[in-house]
């Protein structure tokens, strides 16, 4: 194709393949810089169209376009979309065919192949960079870059060795792109993948259409993330779970309940794992219920809500995890059950890792971040953004938070004296032992206990507050607890900070208590991530998701490649009656329109 460099002929070939009219956000600035031939590192958010801003510089440019991915799933899913826009992409990866694999070489060989996906470990090898280094190459595309770096949250090694991409590729633009990286995750992947002199785009962390909402959980929290999904009845959704055991028990009681539900982890055989995910790809009511083994780079657009039964482990991971949801910029959730439980367990499982002090130190600070964030009572969606390093971030009006902001209590002197208790029983007791002490209930109770300053000290404040300060004791690093097996015991955490409490100069202010939510506030929270279409357009949305239903079966593939929800939207809004008119929709590109144009328009005729 022949080689353009102006910013107009790129908005035109975006909206011939694609079917949308303009660029959003920086992706122009980061297009422009690769139509250049220089390097680039975006941060762009989950849904901001960070494939774009290769796949455009990659159709314009003379060559190859190769694209770096960490998940077969997630390559499969990426060729499937751009074949149904018209585009010639292959991958490379175990899970080809020879026929499969010769065919792609070919169509290298002739030059006829636009895009090409490849894993990290699959590029690197002597014999694929020897074979590509001899074809004209237009870009490489490094996605998930934040995989380089030991900082972020979801660091692979195999990612270190792209460094080299700048020795054997020198005249070939490198755009490195993720959703998720703060300064110093920047820092390390420009060092690692030798940007340094590249230009840097990052994005507003914004995701509007995301309503975000934390609540402590009582227990395991599973039976509260099944009730949680009954209430969002006949939408695809994503469960996280901490375990593979959660995992297999909350997809059961979901099947147990009529929800089409699957586990995902990586225990399962390999072949199992694909075939769930292909149902959940498909399916446009599925709900999956994984571990992080689930990965990165799901591209399903239309999962409306992410529920994490589970806390993740930083504010890195909880907002990759969460931006799967509402990827096609319609109305979605990202629900975070919590407890400092969970909080303990992901301290203990970071000291567990090799890893280099100073690594794991960071990476424990982003654990109290992100539990600090759900603590809290600023806005959930400014948190993020100002973890991210955003200024100038307003309040999003939408999240829990927002709707319903928090009472805080200043409870410094019942602070004092559960630290107090803590430190005179010695570190031998958990929590509830700990509040029958505070409360005077310790049945049988040792005369040297009875003796002790702080027995009964807190008899005038009922059991479950006591609770409550405990959980944010250990929250704040006042209060720790030792694992002992399963049971963990109470002792004070940092001795600066607790005498910084006695002393009266650090103040502990605590959510005041509140009544489980109403029926009528949870049924509101479930409606948030509902798509709905005016009235008049319901029955034409409808019977167009049948047809793209349908027509995925036919062909084996996701409905969405085919057609996002929100291109059927507003088809459905629209009611187009030619083929110029369907060809103004948002996301109805050329090869689209080629291809489905006289179907939709019999669909939209008749109803």
């Amino acid at each position: 194709m022949t080689y353009h460099s102006t910013l107009d002929a790129a908005r035109a070939l975006l909206q011939r393949v694609f079917g949308h009219d303009d660029f959003r956000g920086l992706q122009s600035q980061v297009i422009t810089e690769v139509l250049a031939g220089r390097n680039a590192l975006a941060v762009l958010p989950t849904g901001g169209g960070k494939s774009v801003c290769y796949q455009i510089p990659s159709l314009m440019r003379p060559g190859l376009g190769v694209v770096v991915s960490p998940l077969i799933a997630l390559m499969t899913d990426q060729v499937a979309g751009l074949r149904q826009a018209g585009v010639s992409a292959a991958r490379l990866d175990s899970h080809i065919g020879l026929d499969e694999r010769a065919d792609a070489w070919r169509r290298i060989s002739e030059g006829t192949l636009d895009r090409l996906y490849i894993s990290p470990e699959g590029l690197m090898q002597g014999q694929m960079l020897e074979r590509l280094a001899a074809q004209p190459i237009a870009l490489l595309a490094i996605d998930e870059a934040h995989c380089v770096s030991q900082w972020g949250h979801d660091f692979r090694p195999e990612y270190r060795m792209l460094g080299r991409l700048a020795e054997v590729f020198p005249t070939a633009p490198r755009l490195a792109v993720t959703a998720t990286a703060d300064a110093r995750t920047r820092a390390d992947i420009r060092t690692e993948l030798r940007l340094e002199g590249a230009a840097e785009f990052v994005a507003s962390f914004a995701r509007p259409e995301l309503q975000l909402n934390a609540e402590r959980k009582k227990g395991r929290g599973r039976d509260r993330a099944v009730e949680l999904v009954l209430e969002r009845p006949n939408r695809s959704g994503v469960v996280y779970t901490g375990s593979r055991q959660g995992a297999e028990e909350i997809a059961q009681a979901l099947i147990d309940r009529g929800v089409p539900a699957t586990a995902y982890h990586a225990g399962l055989d390999r072949q199992v794992r694909e075939d769930r995910l292909k149902r959940f790809l498909e399916d446009e009511d599925a709900v999956m219920v994984a571990t992080i083994a689930f990965g990165m780079g799901v591209d399903k657009p239309d999962v409306r809500y992410v529920i994490h039964a589970d806390s993740p482990a930083s504010i890195d991971a909880y907002w990759q995890e969460v931006g799967r949801a509402g990827r096609d910029g319609l109305p979605a959730e990202g629900i975070a059950l919590y407890n400092a439980a969970d909080m303990s367990f992901a301290a203990r499982r970071i000291d567990t890792r090799d890893l280099a002090p100073e690594v794991g130190q960071a990476q424990k600070r982003r654990l109290y971040q992100l539990y600090a964030m759900f603590e809290g009572a600023a806005c959930r969606a400014a948190a993020v953004r100002r973890y991210f390093g955003e200024t100038g971030v307003s309040d999003c009006g939408q999240c829990d938070v927002c709707l319903d902001p928090p009472q805080l209590d200043d409870v410094t002197e019942q602070a004092q004296k559960a630290l107090s208790a803590i430190h005179r029983l010695g570190g031998r007791y958990g929590r509830g032992r700990v509040v029958d002490h505070l409360t005077g209930k310790t049945k049988d109770v040792s005369a040297y206990e009875a003796g002790l300053s702080t027995f009964a000290i807190g008899a005038d404040w009922p059991a479950v507050a006591w609770r409550d300060l405990i959980e944010a004791l250990v929250f704040e690093g006042l209060a720790q607890e030792d694992p002992n097996d399963g049971k963990p015991l109470l002792g004070l955490g940092e001795a600066e900070a607790v005498r910084s409490v006695y002393r009266g100069d650090r103040r502990v202010r605590m959510r005041a208590s509140r009544t489980a939510d109403t029926k009528a506030e949870r049924v509101r929270g479930a409606r948030a991530g509902s798509v709905e279409p005016p009235l008049a357009a319901r029955p034409l949305f409808d019977a167009l998701r049948a047809w793209r239903k349908a027509e995925a079966a036919a062909q084996s593939v996701p409905p969405y490649v085919i057609f996002i929800d929100r291109t059927l939207l507003d088809i459905a809004i629209r009611r187009p009656n030619d083929l110029e008119a369907l060809r103004q929709c948002d996301g109805v590109g050329q090869g689209k329109l080629d291809r489905y144009g006289e179907a939709v328009l019999r669909i939209v005729r008749a109803a």
